[in-house]
């Protein structure tokens, strides 16, 4: 286990070759953890990137190893309103993310114009959230959801978001609702729907890498890093 600094502990999957000039960092949901992520990694079949998978700073109340970014109201179910800003779990997980992914490049020697931030559930509305504020290659959001207002993004980049019809969790109206929010603000979004619930199925594993792959093309990969 690796820490870019002492805010975040992180998993890491170096690719097979031993180099990387690009960086994808993966956010788990509410109440995983980083190893529910890095198992993924092979099977993204990514070349020349270094894939990262962080903690969330706080440990989950009933899942015994669970992390999440922020806790959720009794008996909440994503129907209703809720002002996530309030909450200083959020405001601490927001910091130290943030000084988490600013201090990366001390470590991988890869900047954030090469970093593409993804997440899954509420690692998603981390993405959706954080990831304007800071010079992302690109974004992805699996299966997530706004918690609180989006902000024009601070340089230009595309966001895939994937969701499923008939996810459980984090109703598809939520999805379409950042969809529409992130457009008007003028942020490029890839839409995918698909017939799925709340998961990650071998076909979104594929989009992962299509975006990742197409980024680096459109990008150039004019810079190697050697990994230790």
């Amino acid at each position: 286990m690796v820490s870019a600094d002492q805010s975040l502990q992180a998993l890491t999957y170096a690719p097979p070759n031993g180099t990387a000039d690009w960086c994808l960092v993966a956010l788990h949901g509410w109440g995983a953890n980083a190893a529910d992520l890095v198992g993924l990694a092979p099977y993204l079949g990514l070349t020349n990137v270094c894939l990262l998978f962080p903690d969330a700073p706080w440990p989950h109340p009933q899942v015994p190893g669970g992390r999440m970014w922020y806790g959720f109201p009794s008996g909440y179910d994503f129907r209703s309103p809720h002002d996530f800003d309030a909450q200083a779990d959020l405001q601490t997980s927001r910091a130290r993310l943030k000084t988490w992914l600013l201090n990366l490049v001390q470590s991988t020697h890869i900047p954030l114009e090469r970093t593409i931030l993804a997440g899954f559930s509420q690692g998603g509305a981390m993405v959706l959230d954080l990831g304007s504020q800071l010079p992302l290659a690109g974004q992805i959001s699996l299966s997530g959801y706004l918690h609180s207002r989006p902000a024009p993004p601070v340089s230009p980049r595309p966001v895939m978001m994937v969701h499923g019809s008939f996810d459980p969790v984090v109703p598809i109206a939520l999805a379409h609702q950042a969809n529409t929010e992130l457009t008007a603000l003028g942020q490029p979004v890839i839409w995918h729907q698909m017939a799925m619930g709340h998961e990650i199925p071998p076909q979104v594993m594929g989009l992962i890498s299509g975006f990742c792959e197409d980024l680096k093309q459109s990008r150039g990969n004019t810079l190697t890093n050697p990994l230790g």
